[in-house]
């Protein structure tokens, strides 16, 4: 992978800073920014097909629609928009939960971001169903069977495919796999894995895939991934004279069109990263392998040089995992770490960023760690900095 020709792209990486901020949100490149400016001024109006401004407007839906099918592998007529993903997966909760009652049962893991946790949980507490909880081993972070905790009563299981806080990279065919046995329904939180690796919702057995464009280069919205059909069988508090067709009939009002072609320019991005031909769908798969391949280097580069640290402790060690490192100095607050990293022109968020129970059971409580997200425009040099910092710091 050619990084200056991806980096030259981003010109927020003209200001010098090295940003490893990205699993909170990635830098957006020129492609994006210019695609949404361009709608913005192009003439949009509502969808329809009488004035040239409606139909440029339908254009614009169905083509984020398309990259969103090619980006995750999936039907684009099963693809909803929304304001982010904790809200389609509060939406999805509310709407799967009125058919709940007592003795039904819905799993989550420790190991996810709360927003594929607390929606079920506060879903499953006002039908009187129970909550299953799935744990992982807070050396290693890998996820812990889920056989145990499946039974009849089984509805919903969410789990992550890549811990945002910790990196781990579950085996999430292996758990919907299990799922669908008690014929349970799978949502996989897809936020952490889309930047960095090709993803496919049925290969992982997802039946509902969620992710956020704004963690891949694109623009702030949420993604929900399903089969048509599925959605189909759902039917989500709208308004009255709002259409009942899928997958509209899960958008609430209009959606923000400027941002949609935003989405299709970042997925068109990812697709041309390793220059090659064939379908976006053949060219994001070869590019985001590209990307993984880039990543998992500089990966290995940075453990390296934090286990040289003296005071610098790391914590998770999946066997498969996402360029994602959570750290803690001896002796130093996270956010202090932070503060100086910052200070030194390196971004490294401190925190549990909002994986709570992952924090928790790991045994860093609600201060966490100091974050370093490796992306596809991160270089050697950023990491090298980094580790500077940090060995600056423990000088100290």
């Amino acid at each position: 992978m050619d990084v200056d020709r991806t980096r030259a792209c981003f010109p927020a990486l003209d200001l010098g800073v090295a940003h490893f901020d990205g699993p909170g949100g990635s830098q957006v490149p020129r492609q994006v920014a210019e695609a949404v400016a361009g709608a913005m001024t192009a003439g949009l109006g509502n969808r329809g097909t009488t004035t040239e401004a409606e139909r440029r407007t339908e254009r614009v839906v169905a083509e984020a629609r398309a990259a969103v099918g090619d980006l995750l592998g999936t039907d684009p007529r099963g693809a909803v928009f929304g304001r982010s993903m904790t809200q389609l997966t509060f939406d999805l909760a509310r709407t799967l939960s009125r058919s709940w009652g007592p003795g039904d049962e819905v799993v989550v893991t420790r190991l996810d971001h709360d927003a594929n946790i607390r929606p079920w949980v506060i879903a499953a507490e006002r039908a009187g169903a129970t909550v299953r909880w799935l744990g992982f081993d807070p050396v290693t972070a890998e996820l812990d069977d889920v056989a145990p905790l499946l039974s009849e009563r089984t509805r919903v299981v969410a789990v992550t495919a890549a811990s945002n806080l910790l990196g781990t990279r579950p085996d999430v065919r292996r758990v919907a796999d299990a799922a669908h046995q008690v014929g349970a329904l799978v949502h996989v939180d897809g936020v952490h894995l889309a930047p960095h690796a090709p993803v496919d919702r049925v290969a992982l057995g997802a039946d509902v895939l969620v992710c956020s464009p704004y963690k891949f280069f694109g623009p702030h919205l949420g993604v929900l991934a399903a089969d048509p059909a599925l959605l189909e069988t759902l039917h989500p508090d709208k308004l009255l004279p709002s259409t009942d067709a899928v997958p509209e009939r899960f958008e609430l009002g209009t959606l923000p069109h400027e941002l949609l072609a935003g989405i299709t320019a970042a997925v068109d991005f990812m697709a041309g990263v390793e220059p090659g031909t064939g379908s976006r769908r053949e060219r994001l798969t070869a590019s985001m392998g590209a990307v993984e391949a880039h990543e998992a280097a500089l990966l290995e580069r940075l453990l390296v040089g934090l286990r040289a640290i003296d005071g610098v402790a790391l914590h998770g060690a999946p066997a498969r995992r996402t360029p994602t490192v959570l750290l803690t100095v001896e002796g130093r607050a996270p956010a202090d770490v932070s503060r100086h990293l910052a200070a030194a022109g390196v971004n490294a968020p401190a925190g549990h960023f909002y994986a709570i129970e992952a924090s928790r059971h790991a045994g860093l409580g609600d201060a966490g760690g100091v974050r370093a997200g490796l992306a596809a425009y991160t270089s050697a040099g950023d990491v090298d900095r980094l580790l500077a910092a940090l060995e600056d710091l423990t000088r100290r």
